[in-house]
């Protein structure tokens, strides 16, 4: 088998199971192993350490498969545990589950692998080389776990072009799905579009936190901030909220979002959809005078890397200053981000500005992440990408 070598004392992160080797850390490659093949990771002193993935083109060269110098790297290594991973989720899923993340990257032992159940559609998105070159094997292993129709794949990501990856995006397995697939999630129904949502189609690490909102929403009024398809929006009126405001930028995504709300059987009369850029219309809801009992903030990714934090805070910053202003006292604001730039003490840290700025007192009364089905590996904390909070002003 071909290896790379580490330089000495660079195989420290490897023994504490962090799964990524960066080109930085490795000392010399025997023989010339091809994008995404597997090869044996060792020590300056030459001992075993790990199976990798190779990534020639990537600053993370390799990425790792297992620690266990007697597994075997292959199809059936990538079944079974695409089969673990599917078996942990059945024992923590809410009943009746219809939409959920099955395979969640490095904190299910797959680096660059990403699989997202819709019904009786899995949709897959492969991130890396090394996750690349097994593709036919987790389709298939995805389509074994039972009522799965059909295998699509969205590997549509920026991040493959640093492992000298094309886009991909099409049928695997069976036919092309439906424009739109219906999932229920309490008592909401969604119509994604697996093909050319956000995602997979779906933000399915709000789960929990829709939930939340649903629960907090009775006789208040929400304003639901990026509001996309309309997950917390349709959350907030089916927990009871007197009124719900949404707003978000792209008609296409209010359109769906309209559609979600006929789908669930809601009262339109009580949603008002806004067509307009948040940091505009939330100055605009401020200077109106217009006060809201729970305001969501769930934006895009502001800091895809680290280059782009500062830019990044600012914009936090800001759009959390107006939502604090919106507030009435005793009101409740969600805030997320899913950038990884931003780690949680520098979210909060932000949070805490826009509050002095916005001349309120606020605490915070719960800490957010993402669903159950989407962990977080205690030797991968990098995979910690969205936190939230719940601030009471």
């Amino acid at each position: 088998m071909k290896s790379i070598v580490l330089k000495a004392g660079r195989e420290k992160s490897v023994l504490r199971r962090h799964p990524w080797l960066f080109s930085g850390a490795i000392e010399r490659v025997l023989g010339e192993p091809a994008g995404g093949e597997t090869v044996r990771v060792a020590s300056a002193r030459g001992e075993f350490l790990a199976y990798a993935a190779y990534s020639p083109q990537s600053q993370i060269r390799a990425r790792i498969w297992s620690f266990d110098a007697a597994a075997t790297i292959d199809a059936s290594f990538m079944a079974a545990a695409l089969r673990k991973a599917a078996a942990v989720r059945a024992r923590m899923l809410p009943p009746a589950t219809e939409a959920w993340r099955v395979v969640h990257g490095e904190s299910d032992g797959l680096p660059g692998v990403v699989i997202d159940r819709y019904a009786d559609t899995a949709v897959m998105q492969l991130s890396s080389a090394g996750a690349e070159r097994w593709r036919e094997a987790y389709a298939q292993a995805a389509v074994a776990l039972g009522n799965v129709r059909r295998v699509y794949e969205r590997s549509d990501l920026e991040v493959r072009r640093l492992e000298g990856l094309a886009a991909r995006v099409g049928p695997v397995i069976g036919d092309e799905p439906a424009d739109a697939i219906s999932v229920r999630e309490a008592a909401a129904h969604f119509l994604v579009d697996v093909r050319h949502g956000q995602k997979t189609g779906f933000f399915l690490d709000q789960r929990d936190n829709r939930a939340k909102v649903c629960r907090a929403a009775r006789d208040r009024e929400v304003l639901d901030v990026f509001s996309y398809t309309g997950g917390f929006a349709l959350a907030a009126l089916s927990g009871g909220a007197s009124h719900v405001t949404a707003i978000d930028s792209a008609a296409d995504a209010l359109a769906a979002a309209h559609a979600n709300l006929i789908a669930s059987g809601l009262d339109a009369s009580r949603i008002t959809w806004i067509e307009a850029d948040a940091f505009g219309e939330l100055r605009r809801l401020c200077d109106r005078g217009q006060r809201f009992d729970l305001i969501v903030l769930d934006p895009p990714k502001f800091a895809p890397t680290e280059k782009h934090v500062a830019r990044a805070a600012r914009a936090y910053k800001d759009v959390n200053l107006w939502a604090l202003r919106l507030l009435r006292p005793g009101g409740m604001l969600y805030t997320f981000s899913c950038s990884g730039g931003v780690d949680a003490a520098l979210f909060q840290s932000i949070v805490a500005g826009a509050a002095l700025d916005a001349g309120v007192n606020g605490r915070i009364i719960e800490r957010l992440g993402a669903a159950a089905d989407h962990p977080i590996a205690l030797n991968f904390p990098e995979g910690e990408y969205l936190k939230g909070l719940v601030v009471q002003v």
